[in-house]
């Protein structure tokens, strides 16, 4: 149970890169903070498609994000339950 936790947080971190990475890259709708101080805005670096494209990474990132965000909560709770659980095991062999 434990590597699964690690190796799970792993991908997590890992996934949680790639996200910001994808939301970064992405073209700006309404301009943003690039128009309001003279910054050019209008300009992708991967070219004309890849809005829709990266948009579509992204909504599937994000999914990924939030099902390893769950399992994790889902995992951290079984962890710590068994940990409260052998904890009162303890307490009641030692007659306290």
């Amino acid at each position: 149970m434990n590597f699964f936790f690690y190796a799970t947080f792993g991908v997590f971190i890992f996934v949680c890169l790639i996200l910001i990475l994808l939301v970064l890259i992405q073209k700006g709708r309404g301009g943003g903070l690039a128009s309001a101080f003279g910054g050019s805005g209008g300009s992708t670096a991967f070219g004309t498609k890849t809005g829709d494209v990266l948009t579509w990474a992204t909504s599937i990132v994000f999914g990924v994000f939030l099902l390893l965000a769950i399992a994790l909560n889902l995992i951290s709770n079984h962890r710590q339950k068994a940990e409260n659980d052998k904890a009162a095991a303890q307490k009641i062999d030692f007659g306290q």
